[in-house]
């Protein structure tokens, strides 16, 4: 992936920049894998706003996204890498030998022409996928399971990678991209790689317009708002929010207050993230 920097002739462009799109080799997306992206505008169903900043912007279709790779010893051949305006990695589309064509995450070093299978006994290259028990340790994944069968839901953004650890019974240590090591049943699978478009967060937008068109809304700060509006609002001036800690719109604490609910997991993570 490229970066293209635009030459400042307005406000606008002075800081804007774009990806080259070289690695695309197909622009119009495949029919028959498409769904409409209906967008809620951060509502519910009665009309209030459960989401704040969203609203508007593109309507984009959903690509379907193979995650759960079941179509075990069936080689595929990958026929184009596509953008997704849904995610930040890119996606290939797959021609399986029994006629099906699916979509997968596109992994760094996937080509078009490369023949991939989802099965135990797959070859250790990008984009085939196997169950953990049949990956080396040390290997780079990504798209890993948590529970089998469900489909992968870890490591599935642009530019990262997990990495297999060790082994110990029924369960493998993993490495995540955020410094996390968690316990992953080995009977899980996982694709072999790291996933491009890995410069995907050195994009510059540039200005406010591009932003709208994702989707996203102007975001306003407490401390300019009225006190009936956020816990920071009022006063007189550039004043501070007035109590010991910040709290969300709602009166919450922010900042700091950990909000992890999910204990259930928690005796399978090995080290958190952020801790030596």
């Amino acid at each position: 992936m490229g970066i293209k920097v635009y030459k400042p002739t307005s406000k606008g462009r002075r800081n804007m920049s774009t990806p080259t799109f070289e690695e695309i080799t197909k622009k119009t997306p495949e029919k028959s894998l498409l769904s409409p992206g209906r967008r809620q505008a951060g509502r519910n169903n009665q009309g209030g706003v459960t989401v704040r900043h969203h609203g508007g912007g593109n309507r984009p279709k959903y690509r379907i996204v193979d995650f759960r790779r079941e179509k075990a010893g069936v080689p595929a051949k990958v026929m184009a890498i596509e953008y997704d305006p849904n995610r930040t990695a890119r996606i290939a589309l797959l021609y399986y030998a029994d006629g099906e064509k699916r979509y997968i995450l596109a992994p760094v070093g996937m080509m078009v022409g490369d023949t991939i299978m989802s099965s135990p006994t797959a070859e250790i290259k990008a984009g085939n996928t196997l169950p953990i028990s049949s990956i080396p340790v040390g290997t780079i994944i990504h798209n890993v399971e948590l529970q089998k069968g469900r489909g992968g839901q870890l490591v599935r953004s642009a530019g990262t990678g997990a990495q297999l650890m060790a082994k110990e019974g029924k369960y493998a240590q993993v490495r995540l991209p955020s410094g996390e090591v968690r316990y992953v049943s080995i009977d899980c699978f996982a694709t072999i790689g790291s996933l491009g478009n890995a410069e995907w967060n050195t994009i510059k937008l540039g200005k406010a317009g591009r932003r709208r068109h994702m989707g996203w809304r102007p975001t306003v700060r407490g401390a300019v708002m009225n006190p009936r509006d956020h816990p920071h609002g009022g006063g007189e001036g550039k004043v501070g929010v007035g109590m010991p800690g910040p709290k969300t719109p709602w009166g919450k604490p922010a900042l700091g207050k950990k909000t992890r609910r999910i204990k259930f997991t928690s005796k399978f993570i090995v080290k958190r993230r952020g801790k030596k």
